[in-house]
């Protein structure tokens, strides 16, 4: 079982991230996001942000199908995430081996090519 914590401390161990201030958590390379909290919206109230959801940017629409599909106890989505290469992740289910697989993999495709620049 993972926590925010560990995906601060994953984050914070790749190049070049930062966090940015937020109510829970938002990690960026280059300005670009790649793992944040969710934030939860329900209508007619104001939205809350789950430090116990992750949102990884996942590249594409494929990839995207490919982790909904194939592990719905982890990955889920919402309609207002369609269109986007974006996932929510239940921390709760997934342990800090994969969480450092997935955060790393986010991250890996919004750096530069060259992260040391």
């Amino acid at each position: 079982m993972a926590e925010a914590e560990d995906v601060r401390r994953i984050a914070l161990s790749l190049p070049r991230a930062v966090e940015i201030d937020s109510e829970g958590f938002d990690f960026r390379v280059d300005n670009k996001g790649f793992v944040w909290s969710y934030p939860e919206r329900v209508p007619g109230r104001r939205r809350v942000i789950r430090s116990d959801i992750a949102v990884l940017f996942v590249g594409d629409e494929a990839e995207k199908q490919a982790l909904l599909l194939g592990e719905p106890d982890l990955f889920f989505t919402t309609p207002a995430y369609d269109g986007w290469p974006l996932v929510m992740l239940r921390l709760s289910e997934v342990d800090t081996v994969r969480l450092t697989e997935l955060v790393t993999d986010a991250w890996r495709m919004r750096a530069p090519a060259d992260p040391a620049r």
